[in-house]
């Protein structure tokens, strides 16, 4: 995929200040220090647009980002970080769950889990959320290259049978360094989001 344009329209934290266009939205959630920035940059083929923090924890808001006006990445706030507030993690969880809920143009949300270690009671209850609003599961196993060769089939197939994906689901193995996982990703967004006209009617 081509990409000339690419923007961040908007930090939100309540659906009013959602941005209003008809083209779909692809989410992006994972626990802190997962790597969505360090994706989103690549996928985008831009090396600062979303914010590298070295501190896990620090992306308190939605961020939507307009892609050549055909769609919309949207970054959600890294759960599971131990070191933030009770408080703030309910705020957290409550503006994910109202954005899923609630945003008409949602047409996925990309789960990102770390490929070095299974996933965590809080991925498994991401993907259910997910359940809930997509017709199936889409998860990206960031941080790919730091596994051995002889790791890799074992940490997919883990990945596979903790979350508990089917044949319908989609697992696709990503490096920021090295780019493996995506042209795979883009090919998925062309075959199936944008082909789709970008939502499902439920």
């Amino acid at each position: 995929m081509n990409i000339h344009n690419v923007s961040l329209t908007i930090s939100a934290v309540k659906p009013n200040q959602y941005p209003k266009t008809d083209f779909p939205d692809l989410a992006f959630a994972g626990r802190s220090n997962v790597g969505k920035s360090s994706l989103i940059n690549k996928l985008l083929n831009r090396k600062s647009l979303a914010r590298v923090s070295a501190k896990p924890g620090k992306t308190a808001t939605i961020n939507f980002y307009n892609i050549d006006s055909c769609i919309n990445f949207v970054d959600l706030p890294g759960y599971g970080f131990a070191k933030v507030s009770k408080e703030e993690k309910r705020k957290w969880g409550q503006m994910i769950e109202t954005y899923l809920h609630t945003r008409d143009t949602l047409s996925q949300v990309i789960l990102l889990v770390d490929s070095r270690h299974e996933p965590t009671s809080d991925d498994k209850l991401m993907l259910s959320f997910i359940r809930e609003v997509c017709p199936r599961a889409v998860v990206v196993a960031t941080k790919f290259d730091k596994l051995k060769a002889s790791q890799r089939d074992e940490s997919i197939k883990t990945i596979i049978n903790v979350l508990n994906l089917s044949g319908d689901d989609i697992i696709i193995p990503f490096s920021a360094v090295s780019g493996l996982g995506v042209e795979e990703f883009w090919s998925y967004v062309e075959e199936i989001v944008l082909d789709d006209g970008g939502t499902d009617d439920e």
